[in-house]
């Protein structure tokens, strides 16, 4: 299975293996890694923003243009982030770094 490591707000980071075809949300979740996720996944609020590494995002699909617009309300944006929604784990994403930003944003409360 690939691998994902998380890095916190604080440097420090937790790698953990997940079965392609999920969501980085997803495997966030199933992994005790904070990432809210308000909207569940449905490209509804930007509170699963993850920053890429830069190495990896290159690798990436480009977001689309909901994705974009979800970003803007992103707290931290960087021209890496992206939601962690909308990143499926690929075999050629085994490794992959994402940062958590150090606060999110959720406009639903």
């Amino acid at each position: 299975m690939p691998k994902v490591i998380f890095e916190y707000p604080n440097g420090s980071c937790k790698e953990v293996k997940a079965p392609i075809g999920l969501s980085l949300l997803e495997i966030a979740h199933q992994n005790d890694v904070p990432i809210e996720g308000a909207c569940e996944g449905s490209l509804a609020c930007s509170t699963c923003h993850v920053i890429v590494d830069q190495k990896w995002f290159e690798k990436l699909e480009t977001a689309t243009e909901d994705e974009e617009d979800m970003l803007d309300l992103a707290f931290g944006l960087t021209q890496t982030s992206r939601l962690g929604c909308q990143i499926i784990l690929t075999e050629a994403l085994d490794g992959i770094v994402v940062k958590l930003p150090g606060a999110t944003r959720n406009m639903q409360l």
